[in-house]
């Protein structure tokens, strides 16, 4: 028999209840910790509830919930100038600048929810399919309709749930992989690592770190990021505006905040020019699962030093020596990271248009939200 769930919506971390953290421990993303971080220091244009599913009175899943007012943006990304692109940026700016994430769209992979192991999967779906109309009444009560609906970044596995869930309404889409590296288990540390690769990418490697050389590399504290945060704030936005496409800005304290609510779980190293900080990159310990987070560096220097290389290497480095078992690399830079060795995981999402009439072309709307990558996947190791 089917089970049937209700669900509460929470504005803040103090009303959420207390068996919250022991169903979230299993990713970090979804615990207090980070939430708190969203809570205090989430982007302009981002609002951020939270949605706990229950079985009578049990706990059983708990839910993030993203609302982007794509209007307050600037820009969408400065990088890409064209025909293509602003189609795009029109048909966000006038069909849907109000969009709803069941999940996180800042990162990559499955952080919508965290479920007890005898929940009911397809109950949660349904839940949350009920749970994100309620939102939609209450941002439109706010004066803020909301033109589109996404459930992101799911495995293809989950899709015949998604169906039994009541799903064919949605368009069901797939974006760009999430990039992930294995840790193999005869790599005792990064030299076995390196010692796995091909001639070429052994050649690539060395290559990369000689001209690394004189750099200095050095983990920050809390201290020290708050107060090389005017520089580490200019070095994310100069990466940022130059993507593709972006939804969202990080505010000016998030990597303070982090710091302060992850405490050692979150990581920020500083890449140092003669004393001048030209670069930085994060990793946050999801459990045994080392997740990248965004970084920043100066372009002129990025490229004499190959520093975004030189990053990725440091922090296979770091994920093999303290014996992680996977390091998620998310999306974008796809055949760079291929070239390290991560490999492609194929991530799938549902989205429903509130206009009929846009809903049932949206799978032709939605080849200018996400345009088509190319890219060659590399094969790097004997």
């Amino acid at each position: 028999m089917e089970k049937a769930y209700s669900f509460a919506l929470y504005d803040n971390i103090d009303s959420l209840p207390d068996s919250w953290d022991k169903l979230a421990v299993a990713n970090i993303f979804l615990t207090t910790g980070y939430l708190s971080v969203l809570e205090h220091s989430a982007p302009e244009n981002m609002q951020c509830r939270f949605i706990g599913i229950y079985d009578g009175p049990k706990l059983v899943a708990a839910a993030l919930s993203q609302f982007l007012n794509l209007n307050l943006l600037e820009s969408f990304g400065e990088r890409d100038r064209c025909v293509k692109t602003s189609v795009r940026n029109f048909v966000f700016k006038r069909f849907s600048s109000h969009v709803l994430f069941i999940g996180n769209n800042m990162l990559t992979g499955q952080n919508a929810f965290v479920f007890a192991p005898d929940a009911d999967y397809v109950a949660i779906l349904k839940t949350l399919k009920t749970a994100a109309r309620k939102l939609s009444d209450d941002y439109e009560k706010q004066g803020k309709r909301v033109h589109l609906v996404t459930f992101k970044d799911f495995s293809e596995s989950r899709s015949a749930q998604f169906t039994q869930a009541g799903f064919t309404d949605h368009l069901k889409f797939s974006t760009q992989p999430n990039m992930v590296l294995e840790i193999r288990k005869e790599w005792e540390n990064f030299d076995d690592y390196v010692g796995s690769l091909l001639k070429k990418y052994r050649d690539q490697f060395k290559r990369a770190r000689k001209k690394s050389e004189g750099l200095e590399k050095r983990k920050l504290d809390l201290d020290d990021i708050i107060q090389h945060e005017e520089t580490i704030n200019a070095l994310y936005h100069h990466v940022a505006r130059n993507a593709p496409f972006n939804t969202f800005f990080l505010s000016d304290h998030h990597f303070r905040r982090l710091k302060q609510h992850l405490g050692d779980n979150f990581l920020l190293y500083g890449y140092f020019d003669g004393g001048k900080l030209i670069g930085f990159s994060t990793l946050i310990k999801n459990g045994n699962v080392l997740d990248t987070y965004f970084l920043g560096y100066d372009e002129s220097i990025q490229r004499e030093k190959m520093l975004y290389l030189n990053m990725l290497y440091d922090m296979i480095a770091f994920g093999t020596n303290k014996k992680f078992s996977k390091i998620v690399f998310a999306r974008t830079a796809l055949e760079i990271k291929s070239s390290v060795g991560a490999q492609p995981e194929a991530m799938i999402g549902y989205m429903k248009h509130r206009n009929s009439l846009i809903n049932s072309k949206l799978d032709r709307v939605f080849q200018y939200m996400e345009p088509k990558t190319e890219w060659q996947q590399r094969k790097p190791f004997k």
